[in-house]
């Protein structure tokens, strides 16, 4: 397949720079560039597309190719922002000697990526300043679960080996503060050690990974039409778009695309479960300042948008709505009608939210300068989404790389250098006014037709990249197809997975009564980090 004219220049480069070393394979659209390379490039490779190109390192993961004589698979995974597109490079680490050089010293954004690779794949990280384990806690025993090998029905038996211990801070009126791993409330687990002096925060050690759910491996057992209910389970307040990322890998895999109307009612439900959760994180933000008038006003809201997601599709998370090939459901014309006239109310009402908490002094007193995170630091992580864009990160796949509906639609993308709580409301606050805007658009522009494609079984052999700028940021799914209408693979990256180690940054130099308001102003998934 033709690249797009403005990855070219990108493969150009990295032709020059390796020549004779690459092989470029087919991709499923013009917008990807796939590479072959060999193991001791990687590095190089990873440096050429940062310095000359611009890229950034998104993704990192394996899959085994044993059964196949190759041995192991790491594919480096880059968006080239500036070109709108991506480049996936494959590299074979022999099954005789599985191990892996670390990109984390030089890349910060892939440490927990490298050691999910060695904890799930058992590849040893050489270099890696932080080989201890990640996603299988101490405790677990020594197995491999994304080999080909570990049956998923594996009995393990009682854990019983050293817990995890946390880094010791030492010195003179140091003392450390544990929180959770079990909170308060219905959220799931996570431990937070804090370690203070008198009052400032002075570091903060995260374990995640309590409720591991071995969804990349459930994947490889389901037929792929049932991969959709699976993938609207990862994070449950963006089951709608990891569905969606999830049916756009398969469909490329398939060579299909939905249709117009199908891309548009996408576009829709993608907006409505971005506003419910921006409009739910602006109250929380001002419950954990004790400004719980502005609160009751946003739950409010939030519950209006939750009755308009049952009304069109059925349930009030749009689990359900998504399908291979499309949506399942259609809007009718009133049904539209009267969505106009709701985003209407709603605007009004939202502006009437915005100046009640903008009447509040108190408010901004709280969350200006509160869990900053440095535009420098942001970069360094590979921060995405809400918080990189409040760190001066500007990157929207909506804009940058759109799908389904969005390149029929104008929007602007909020950016702040500030990186404190403040601009991470004000950046919902800011998206939540642009998609009001996008979601008129769609219907003004909403073409008629089917809603879905038939996609049938999906050919074998198969490499797809699926993805969606979730309200979080952005969201991947990388699938590799098996016979008999089944994956071999499927890599899933929530944007939490990539944002949590923001949160030890940002909380430096606070105090732990401000903990709750700057970990809401992240508001990361536990479930879609777990997976």
């Amino acid at each position: 397949m033709n690249l797009i004219p403005s990855l070219l220049p990108v493969f150009d480069e990295l032709q020059q720079r390796f020549e004779g070393q690459l092989q470029r394979v087919d991709a499923s659209q013009p917008d990807e560039l796939h590479l072959h390379a060999p193991l001791e490039l990687a590095s190089a490779l990873c440096s050429t597309l940062y310095r000359k190109s611009g890229g950034r390192l998104v993704s990192v993961f394996a899959e085994d190719g044993r059964a196949g004589g190759a041995g192991f698979y790491v594919y480096y995974l880059y968006a080239v922002d500036a070109a709108h597109g991506f480049v996936l490079v494959r590299v074979v680490v022999p099954a005789e000697r599985p191990e892996l050089i670390s990109l984390t010293n030089a890349v910060h954004a892939v440490n927990w990526q490298e050691r999910e690779i060695q904890d799930l794949f058992g590849l040893k990280l050489v270099g890696h300043p932080n080989p201890r384990r990640c996603v299988l806690h101490d405790d677990w025993p020594e197995v491999f679960p994304l080999r080909k090998d570990f049956d998923l029905q594996t009995q393990l038996p009682p854990f019983s080996g050293e817990r995890h211990k946390f880094r010791e801070v030492a010195g003179e009126g140091v003392f450390q503060v544990p929180v959770g791993p079990v909170h308060a409330g219905v959220i799931e687990p996570g431990h937070f050690l804090f370690s203070v002096a008198g009052e400032p925060v002075l570091y903060l050690q995260l374990r995640m990974f309590y409720v591991h759910k071995g969804t990349e491996k459930l994947f490889e057992s389901l037929p792929i039409t049932h991969g959709v209910r699976l993938a609207e389970s990862i994070s449950g307040d963006s089951a709608f778009a990891h569905a969606t990322a999830f049916c756009h890998a398969i469909e490329r895999a398939a060579g299909v695309a939905a249709p117009p109307r199908g891309r548009a009612l996408r576009t829709l439900c993608l907006e409505l479960e971005r506003i419910s959760n921006h409009v739910a994180d602006i109250g929380a933000i001002c419950t954990d300042v004790a400004f719980v008038t502005a609160q009751m006003h946003a739950l409010r809201l939030k519950e209006q948008v939750l009755r308009w997601n049952e009304q069109l599709t059925g349930n009030r998370l749009l689990r359900g709505m998504a399908c291979l090939g499309g949506v399942r459901f259609d809007f009718d014309s009133a049904q539209l009608d009267a969505l106009a006239a709701f985003v209407d109310t709603l605007e009004q009402q939202f502006k009437d939210l915005v100046e009640l908490i903008r009447s509040h002094s108190g408010t901004r007193d709280r969350l200006e300068t509160t869990g900053v995170l440095a535009p420098a630091v942001a970069r360094d992580l590979g921060i995405v989404g809400i918080a990189g864009r409040a760190s001066g990160i500007d990157h929207d796949l909506r804009r940058d790389c759109p799908t389904d509906f969005y390149d029929q639609v104008q929007f602007t993308v909020p950016v702040f250098t500030e990186g404190d709580v403040q601009r991470r409301m004000v950046v919902r606050r800011e998206e939540l006014f642009q998609s009001l805007g996008i979601i008129r658009q769609v219907l003004a522009k909403m073409p008629g037709g089917a809603i879905a494609t038939p996609v049938g079984d999906v050919p074998a052999d198969r490499i797809a990249l699926g993805y969606v700028e979730g309200w979080r940021g952005e969201i991947f799914h990388w699938v590799h197809t098996a016979p008999g209408n089944r994956l071999a693979r499927c890599k899933i990256k929530d944007p939490s997975l990539q944002n949590w180690p923001a949160l030890s940054e940002a909380i430096l130099g606070n105090i732990i009564p401000d903990f709750p308001v700057v970990n809401k102003s992240f508001n990361l998934s536990y479930s879609g980090t777990d997976r």
